[in-house]
Parts: C-alpha cells; sequence; structure tokens
C-alpha cells in the first residue's frame, strides 16, 4: 500500500496517469497549443487537399527550359505524366506522344511587337525521366529585340496550374519565371533588351522552397503528422530536426548526381511515411501498437504478394522490407513511454524519402553544374523557412485560442487528425504504386 501511495504521489507531480495492470507510466493528456494548432493545420491540410490534385506531390505543374539564340527561340517542354493524362478522351485514354505535342504546339510560342514568331521545324519528342514526357520546339522571330514568350498550356484545364520556366538569353544569363493564369507571356526576353528579367539568384532559390512546401499536400500532410505525435515543444524539435537533416541530405545526392532514385517509387513511399505518422498516433492512443503493426504490415504484404502474381506497381523487396520496417517501428514505439529521441532517428528516414521528391522537380529544371551549391542552400532554406511559418503560425493561433478559452480536446485533434493522415497516405501510397 505504501509503494501504491508512493507511485500516486510521484504520478501527481508529474502530470501522469496511471493504468490499472499497464506495464508503463502513460502521459496523461496535456492541452498544449501545439495540438490545438494541429486540429487548425487539420482543416487548412482538408482545404488543400481539394484545392490540389492529391496524385502528385506538389500543385499542378510543368517546366519548360527556354533558350534564345539571336532570333531563334528553342523551347524545351516537360510535362509530368498525370499532367499528360488531362488529355485523355474516350478514343484515346492514354494520350500519345503526338496528342501531347500538339496540344503544346497550339499554347506555346513567341511573338515580337504582337506578331507571332512561326515554327522553324518540327516538334521533336525527346528522352525523360519515368513519369515525364519531353518535347522540343523551335520558333523563328524577325527580331531578336523584345521577344515576349508565351506558355498557355494546361490552363484551360487546371487555373492552378503552374509552369517552371529558366530562359537563358544571348548573354548567357540565366533567368526563373514562372508562368501562371494570370501572366502567361513574359516580355523582352531577348537580346537588346535594357530592362532584361532579373537574373535568378539566391533569393530566388529561397521563395522556390518555400513555394514548394506550402503547394506540396503531401509534404504538408506529413508536417501535421509530426505537429500532432508530438506532445511537447522539446519532441517536435527533435522531429523536425530529423527531418530536415534527411531531406537536406538526399536532396544534396540527388541534385549532384551521386543517387537517382526511381521517381514513382519515392512518391509512393512518401504516402507511406504519411500514413506511417498517423498509424504511430493511432497505436499510441488505443495502446494496441501489435493490432496497427499487424495491419499496416498486412497491407504492404498484400501488395508485395501482388506483384508475383502479375500486379506490379512498387517491387516486391522494396514492399517487403517497408512492411518489416513499418511493424517493427510501430510495435517499439507503441511501448515506449517516451519516443521522442526514436522519431528523431525515424524522421531522418523519412526525411531521406522526402528529400528525393523534392529533388524531382529541381532535377528537370536541369541547372548548369555552377549555380548547385546556391541552389542547394537556398532551396534547403526556403523549405524550413515554409516549415518554420506553418509551426508558428499554428503555435500563434493555438495560443490566441486557448487565452479566449476555446481550446480544444488533444484526444479529439490527434483521433481525428490520424485517421485523416492514414486514409490520405494510403490513397497516395496505392494510387501511386499502380499509376
Amino acid at each position: 500500500m505504501k509503494a501504491d501511495s508512493r507511485v500516486l504521489r510521484e504520478a501527481s507531480s508529474h502530470n501522469l496517469c496511471i493504468v490499472p495492470n499497464a506495464r508503463h507510466r502513460v502521459p496523461a493528456d496535456m492541452p498544449l497549443p501545439a495540438f490545438i494548432g494541429g486540429c487548425l493545420f487539420c482543416l487548412f491540410w482538408l482545404v488543400l487537399c481539394t484545392a490540389f490534385p492529391a496524385a502528385a506531390h506538389t500543385k499542378s505543374e510543368s517546366h519548360s527550359d527556354w533558350r534564345i539564340v539571336g532570333t531563334d527561340v528553342y523551347v524545351t517542354f516537360t510535362v509530368p505524366e498525370i499532367e499528360a493524362r488531362r488529355l485523355a478522351n474516350p478514343a484515346d485514354p492514354e494520350p500519345q506522344n503526338s496528342t501531347v505535342a500538339a496540344y503544346l504546339a497550339g499554347h506555346l510560342g513567341a511573338a515580337v511587337a504582337g506578331k507571332t514568331c512561326p515554327a522553324s521545324a518540327a516538334t521533336r519528342v525527346v528522352a525523360a525521366s519515368p513519369g515525364f514526357r519531353r518535347f522540343e520546339f523551335s520558333f523563328r522571330c524577325p527580331s531578336a529585340h523584345g521577344i515576349a514568350l508565351h506558355s498557355a498550356a494546361f490552363f484551360d484545364l487546371v487555373p492552378s496550374h503552374v509552369t517552371f520556366a529558366q530562359i537563358t538569353d544571348d548573354h548567357g544569363t540565366i533567368i526563373e519565371q514562372l508562368f501562371t493564369r494570370d501572366r502567361q507571356t513574359l516580355e523582352n526576353a531577348g537580346a537588346g533588351n535594357e530592362n532584361r528579367l532579373r537574373d535568378a539568384g539566391f533569393i530566388d532559390y529561397i521563395f522556390l522552397g518555400v513555394f514548394h512546401i506550402l503547394t506540396g499536400v503531401d509534404h504538408m500532410s506529413f508536417l501535421l503528422g509530426l505537429v500532432l505525435i508530438s506532445r511537447r515543444l522539446r519532441d517536435l524539435a527533435f522531429v523536425v530536426t530529423g527531418f530536415t537533416l534527411g531531406h537536406s541530405l538526399t536532396l544534396a545526392l540527388a541534385v549532384t548526381g551521386i543517387l537517382r532514385p526511381q521517381a514513382g517509387y519515392i512518391d509512393a513511399l512518401i504516402g507511406l511515411t504519411i500514413a506511417l505518422i498517423g498509424a504511430e498516433n493511432v497505436a499510441v492512443a488505443s495502446r494496441r501498437p501489435g493490432i496497427v503493426a499487424l495491419a499496416t504490415a498486412g497491407l504492404l504484404g498484400l501488395m508485395a504478394a501482388g506483384d508475383l502474381l502479375g500486379l506490379h506497381g512498387l517491387p516486391f523487396l522494396l514492399l517487403a522490407g517497408a512492411g518489416l520496417f513499418a511493424a517493427n517501428y510501430l510495435m517499439v514505439s507503441g511501448q515506449l513511454v517516451d519516443a521522442a529521441r526514436l522519431r528523431l532517428v525515424v524522421t531522418l528516414v523519412f526525411g531521406l524519402i522526402h528529400g528525393f521528391g523534392f529533388a524531382s522537380d529541381l532535377l528537370e529544371m536541369r541547372l548548369p553544374s555552377g549555380k548547385l551549391a546556391e541552389l542547394l542552400v537556398g532551396f534547403n532554406l526556403g523549405v524550413e523557412i515554409g516549415q518554420l511559418s506553418l509551426v508558428l503560425l499554428m503555435m500563434g493561433m493555438a495560443a490566441l485560442l486557448v487565452r479566449v478559452g476555446l481550446g480544444l480536446s488533444r484526444r479529439l485533434v490527434v483521433d481525428v487528425g490520424s485517421a485523416g493522415l492514414v486514409a490520405f497516405g494510403l490513397f497516395l501510397l496505392v494510387t501511386r504504386a499502380y499509376a
């Protein structure tokens, strides 16, 4: 009895609850602002999921490389497969390259003084990374002065579409711009322009990193999971640090060409990381990590068996390894009272995967090697600014809600948010694995 009293006093002094017949002490529900902010972020995430396509790790986008040589304009346009499929019709469910090329030819071009520059050669289909299609166009203008570049591709299909444009002019200046629905023409891109478009630099790459984190629904969903799973600010610092280290490392390895993973595999694994973060929350809240681990491993096992039976998606060994890792991680984290340090290691692994996802777009932009160091530092800094801004915004809004007495139950926030993350992550995993 004295021992029990001592345990109860100790639990009271540390704000812990004692579970009958449990082997561990479980921290009591503590209404931290981070978890109230997590509810706000959950709502924000749901809005984004309805606003942007869920099948790609960023919003609808394409990439273009424009070279201006005297009066000639050469364009290399890269289209992700998911964007090409928007051109499908009952007679052509999987659009042929000729269909995509014809569509792009009608939506790309150059002009001088309002006069369209005619095409100087036939459209060419060139080799591209798996999951992308690439086309080359060329135009000849009557003058090298005041060349305007135009791209209206996909804005009629997806108003929120963005086309990243890398422009190299006669002076060798590399310029980075964006084509959007409201900005489909870039004026004065040719030689002889005294007010030439601003050369892309370190600040531009920072903004590019911020843009990617704020428009990547899956990356933002993963960040939501990190917030939900962290009971204290110290825990949140651990997981964000691990994630930062991981994605910074693989972003550098991928962009410099040391590692070039299959883009489709990475996109599917990003979905798995989102589902695992939600599943861990469910395992901890239900105190049944074994059941959650078995269900997760079972799903991945079924997908692996499907690969052996001819339903090809992700490779068998990749799925088997992912199932083994997921089951062990959920079992270990579900048995620990304080898994913050373990999550530092695990989120580093997850960051490795997300880093390759960040790199896939940058690889298609084909920046010159002389700008890679500037790109990597600037882009990584932009990603961190985007992440920290979201977390700080959530914390500030949560603190305000607590002050005015509108705080929500942490258990409710975690349950709803985690269920949503599991569903969304599994949707991404399955659809991307068999796309």
